[in-house]
């Protein structure tokens, strides 16, 4: 593309319906990701908006990425005219000032994953990548500087859809070196759509064979990217920055690795989850995680004179034994997922088994239940599905059962169903695990040993408050 800028001059349609429909417009939009001129009429009167080319977010709309970053789109009918603005600059890497940093303060390793904690928006192609340096955390937000030494730490820029086991284990061995550097906490910035997989996975690696970190572990991430004004992504890290600085040490039980996120859709306050009993609930709100079956540990509470920690009222725990070095999870080990429901089919079980994968994982329906009884005798399905079942656990398969309610206990003890079940060799009843935390726990127990026993055994464990004993209603 030419440097020059280029005109086109809009053609007016004939009218149509009583409208002039500037067809030409939605002919020669220009392609995504290109810097353009917009001049559309309003009830002001003409208005000028520069960004870069979108697809159209609807039918007869053009659509535009403003420099800040957010999306505008208009009726085609009321554009005045456009204007090709030529190619957009490479950006250029400019190395970040050294920050100056209290030595006196608490050393805190900031762990960065990517995520939209730490993202931008690329102005050449109007979306949100993942780019933001850990240096640039700590210019975009000053107040870090007076709560801790930070040391930033760059382990990748992913988006966390893209985190597998391996990169668990790349986190793990991460904080293993910051704890053996002095570091008194680590955060770890992390893409939301998968943090409470990574932040169980933390837990479960140190935590998991009876032990507890020598720090305190904290995952954050944010819903918005931080160069936009809506965004959570500093009160979420300050707020997980403090607790890493000046929360409890932890004792090894529901606290050995931490979630830290907005408590609200509004700011002020931050909540700090069990890492082992927490989840994503909303694909946008600020406030999109809760814990699960058990009540937050604390909130990080914002004031006049900064942040606080305000503890929730929970029952005392021992602290455990400080583990040398974390478990590592086998990223060899491979786990089939099924959803319990009347599509759930014995042909695409048997195609994991087949396969070779290490274990079945059902989100069951209600308590924990499977489509393998057919009382109208018109779903042959549901009994080729029991058999498979009957033969797959009875050579030796591991199949585990986990409640897609989310919430509350499986429970194969009320119903006739839920039995037959338990007479098959399906694992889960009784466990208050949530389902994310019960996929990390299934991969840490294979991890060490994948007989059938051995993961039964360790499944109706409490391993580290993952399932709490309490009235399982």
């Amino acid at each position: 593309m030419p440097n020059k800028s280029i005109r086109l001059m809009l053609v007016r349609s004939e009218p149509l319906m009583g409208l002039f429909l500037p067809l030409s417009v939605m002919e020669d939009w220009p392609d995504p990701g290109t810097p353009i001129r917009l001049v559309v009429k309003t009830w002001a009167g003409l208005d000028e908006h520069v960004g870069v080319a979108l697809p159209s977010a609807g039918p007869g709309l053009v659509t535009i990425k403003l420099v800040n970053g957010y999306n505008l789109s208009f009726p085609s009918s009321y554009v005045e005219d456009f204007e090709l603005m030529g190619e957009m600059p490479e950006p250029q890497e400019v190395a970040p000032e050294p920050i100056k940093q209290d030595e006196s303060l608490p050393l805190v390793h900031l762990i960065h994953t990517g995520g939209t904690i730490a993202s931008k928006v690329d102005y050449s192609t109007g979306a949100v990548t993942a780019r933001f340096e850990p240096s640039e955390l700590l210019q975009a937000v000053p107040e870090l500087r007076s709560i801790a030494r930070i040391r930033a730490v760059k382990l990748g820029n992913m988006w966390s859809d893209d985190i597998r086991p391996r990169h668990w284990n790349r986190m793990l061995k991460a904080t293993e070196e910051a704890f053996a550097e002095g570091a008194v906490g680590v955060v770890i910035t992390h893409g939301t759509d998968t943090l409470h997989l990574s932040a169980a996975a933390m837990s479960y690696g140190w935590s998991g064979s009876g032990g507890r970190p020598p720090g305190r572990i904290v995952l954050t991430g944010s819903q918005r990217s931080p160069d936009r004004g809506s965004s959570d992504a500093p009160e979420n890290l300050i707020s997980a920055v403090y607790w890493a600085a000046n929360g409890p040490q932890p004792t090894g039980y529901r606290d050995s690795s931490v979630v830290v996120t907005h408590a609200t859709s509004s700011d002020g306050s931050c909540t700090v989850l069990p890492g082992c009993a927490c989840r994503k609930y909303h694909s946008s709100r600020r406030d999109a995680f809760k814990s699960i079956n058990q009540d937050p540990i604390a909130h990080v509470e914002f004031g006049t004179e900064g942040p606080r920690i305000v503890m929730e009222e929970l029952d005392p725990q021992d602290a455990r034994p400080e583990a040398i070095s974390p478990a590592m999870f086998d990223d060899s080990v491979r786990i089939a997922q099924f959803v319990s429901d009347g599509h759930l089919h014995s042909d695409i079980v048997n195609s994991a088994i087949e396969l070779g994968y290490d274990a079945l994982l059902f989100h069951g329906t209600g308590l924990g239940h499977l489509p393998i009884s057919d009382p109208q005798e018109d779903s042959p399905e549901n009994t080729k599905l029991r058999l498979l079942l009957e033969d797959y656990c009875e050579d030796g398969g591991i199949a585990v059962v986990v409640a897609q309610t989310v919430h509350g206990p499986v429970h194969l003890d009320v119903y006739s169903k839920g039995r037959v079940q338990q007479s098959i060799g399906v694992i889960g009843n009784g466990s208050l695990c949530p389902p994310g935390s019960a996929l990390v726990k299934l991969h840490f127990l294979l991890s060490s040993d994948r007989s059938p026993q051995s993961v039964s055994d360790g499944w109706d464990k409490d391993l580290l408050g993952e399932n709490p004993p309490i009235v399982r209603n």
